[in-house]
């Protein structure tokens, strides 16, 4: 996208009136261009602009399952058949529940660019009910039906956002988009290297891989205009596919631990993976049946709360980053509901908690493209992907530091439209105090859960596992009982604003 066009978008977008969602400007919104939101891409655009997207998140919407299944004991060849069942289902669902986001079923869906996906923030809750349940069929069934049970009360929450939304102003969502970035970025570093459960994570040949895709993502970037700017990721995805399987051609491709045991380098393309997977199957519905059981659903309910304020702090992110703008009412009510009912449709298919997707948001943020046609593409994709799981091998044995590459600067952007976001409005002292103990305390906490060891096991279940979850309670609950200075524009003015 030339400079010329993305001032001309900026300055549009930021002369809309915040009450106005983009289904109410499709006029002014398609005069905008193509990568607008509801401009007519052609198809030629849409479809590797969508792949991207696809690639950036598909890595990490099949790890939660992969990590909760095993801490299940759903892993050994027993459950194999389960196994590849959820992870098929979560390919699917992914792409189900991102076309009800971004073209809405009534008030369902905020029709805002955003990708969704199997949440990673629900990890720490969820081994903790597996090991407190004993494992098995019946703790991941638990753990299905608190997420059903979650998902309506997460968009009981949504219907209600607009009274709510006091509670979230710009410094508690900027807040929470840059906790969701710094999380993130160790996430990115580790991919970086190869992966930190690698054997030969940090090698050379790891760092080299990413550094190449990343060079080549900053080049196609700023070296080009328009469509070929906007697909940068993608391109620099292709090429680390190509130096790969180039490295794996001259490079030995195994390697000796320090015990003598030989393992197969993290940068090698598995095509065995590819040959292997069927090109065509139907996803089960209830793979796993539900349990409802109080050891799941109180710490669930509660994570759900959390996930209401991420996605509020997501969507803040893709509008404030990808439209230079505030997110309305509208918006935030109808991506919060898809929030919860996705996550309800989710669980049914025995798939964890589907919920806005930070690796996107980042994307979005910094290649400013935020086409609902070409995101839809990428849905679709999913869908393809979970109905032809050779279609899905095929992005599945992407290195990680192909995605590492690309994750490193896609996870700093989220950390920017976070600063963006809180420095909207003159950083005042309260405001300050709010961001500084909500980051110190809140997301060191959640950095640190050694700390809470001495504690309630329930505080430590519910703040243990992530520093989105301590800096979002933290930072909610200062907004409430710090008084406001007396300069401060009123809840009601910034809406409107």
């Amino acid at each position: 996208m030339t400079d010329e066009k993305q001032g001309v978008i900026a300055q549009a977008q930021a002369e809309e009136p915040a009450g106005e969602s983009s289904k109410e400007t499709p006029e002014k919104t398609r005069s905008l261009g193509v990568f607008s939101f509801e401009g007519d891409m052609p198809l030629a655009q849409a479809i590797p602009l969508g792949l991207q997207h696809v690639l950036a998140m598909f890595v990490g919407n099949l790890t939660p399952l992969l990590i909760v299944t095993s801490a299940c004991g759903l892993a050994g060849a027993e459950f194999a058949d389960v196994q590849l069942s959820l992870l098929q289902n979560a390919m699917w669902i992914a792409g189900v529940v991102t076309l009800i986001q971004l073209f809405g079923i009534g008030p369902v869906g905020g029709k805002v660019p955003i990708i969704m996906g199997t949440s990673s923030g629900f990890i720490g809750v969820f081994n903790s009910v597996a090991a407190s349940m004993g494992g098995g069929l019946i703790a991941y069934g638990a753990i299905m039906g608190a997420s059903l049970i979650g998902g309506l009360f997460e968009a009981v929450l949504g219907f209600f956002l607009k009274p709510l939304r006091r509670f979230f102003p710009a410094v508690v969502t900027g807040t929470v988009v840059l906790s969701i970035g710094l999380s993130l970025i160790s996430v990115g570093v580790n991919a970086f290297g190869g992966g930190n459960t690698a054997p030969d994570f940090g090698s050379f040949e790891n760092l080299c891989l990413a550094l190449i895709v990343l060079i080549v993502i900053l080049a196609v970037k700023h070296a080009t205009t328009g469509f070929v700017s906007a697909s940068s990721i993608l391109a620099g995805i292709i090429v680390g596919y190509v130096v790969a399987g180039i490295m794996g051609l001259v490079l030995p491709t195994t390697g000796v631990t320090a015990d003598g045991v030989e393992y197969t380098k993290a940068w090698v393309l598995n095509w065995d993976k590819v040959a292997a997977a069927s090109w065509f199957a139907i996803p089960n519905l209830l793979p796993v049946m539900p349990v409802f059981d109080m050891r799941a659903i109180a710490p669930v309910l509660v994570m759900f709360i959390v996930t209401a304020v991420e996605t509020v702090g997501d969507i803040s992110g893709v509008t404030q980053g990808g439209m230079n703008r505030e997110a309305t009412d509208k918006e935030l009510s109808g991506g919060v509901m898809c929030d919860g009912l996705g996550s309800s449709l989710a669980a049914m298919f025995g798939v964890l908690p589907n919920t806005s997707f930070s690796q996107n948001v980042g994307l979005v943020t910094m290649t400013k493209m935020v086409n609902r046609k070409a995101l839809a593409c990428g849905a679709v994709f999913l869908i393809l992907c979970g109905l032809c799981p050779k279609l899905g091998a095929v992005v599945s044995i992407m290195p990680q530091s192909v995605l590492g590459g690309a994750a490193v600067m896609m996870f700093a952007s989220i950390v920017v439209s976070g600063i963006q976001l809180i420095t909207r409005e003159p950083l005042t002292p309260r405001n300050l105090s709010i961001v500084s103990v909500a980051l110190g305390l809140g997301y060191g906490i959640g950095a640190n859960p050694a700390v809470l060891a001495g504690s309630p096991e329930f505080v430590g279940l519910i703040f243990g596992g992530s520093g989105i979850v301590a800096a979002a309670a933290v930072a909610i609950i200062l907004n409430i009982v710090l008084p406001k200075d007396e300069n401060e524009k009123t809840p009601e003015k910034d809406a409107n604003a």
